[in-house]
């Protein structure tokens, strides 16, 4: 029985390590966006808001509602953003959900963003440049922690 209690004691702490240790990689792995935290705050401004040095445009170059209408009914601009992405259906994918708070499996966001089989239209950003696996883990990440609005 000790032995047991032991073996999963050390798994545990291996596990908690593990995720320890990949929280402090994180900004390592973010590529042009170094600053990139799993909070919509540092999102919205370093990915939606913002191009980056890998020469990705903007989302809100087309998802804004500044002098159009937003893509796809998709505005990330202000405090907009936070109401246009969770728990909200896709306008282009019935039965989508773009964010589902905790689910970044199944969150429409990340399946446009990853380039999926099986979504409406084409990946995202329009043409690229895509963004890179770390940016696409920051945004899981927010999500998996219930995408709330911070």
């Amino acid at each position: 029985m000790r032995r047991t209690n032991r073996v999963m004691m050390m798994i545990m702490m291996a596990g908690a390590l593990t995720a320890v240790s990949c929280d402090e990689r994180l900004s390592e792995l973010t590529g042009p966006t170094p600053d990139l935290k799993p909070t919509l705050s540092s999102i919205q401004r370093d990915i939606f808001g913002a191009a980056d040095s890998s020469g990705r445009p903007a989302c809100t170059r087309c998802h804004t509602d500044v002098g159009r209408n937003p893509a796809g009914g998709l505005n990330f601009r202000g405090d907009t953003a936070y109401a246009s992405l969770v728990n909200v259906p896709s306008r282009s994918k019935a039965g989508a959900i773009r964010v589902i708070p905790g689910d970044p499996a199944n969150s429409y966001l990340i399946h446009k963003i990853e380039g999926r089989s099986g979504i409406a239209g084409v990946r995202m950003p329009l043409a690229g440049p895509y963004l890179s696996d770390g940016q696409v883990l920051v945004i899981k990440r927010w999500i998996e922690r219930g995408a709330p609005n911070d």
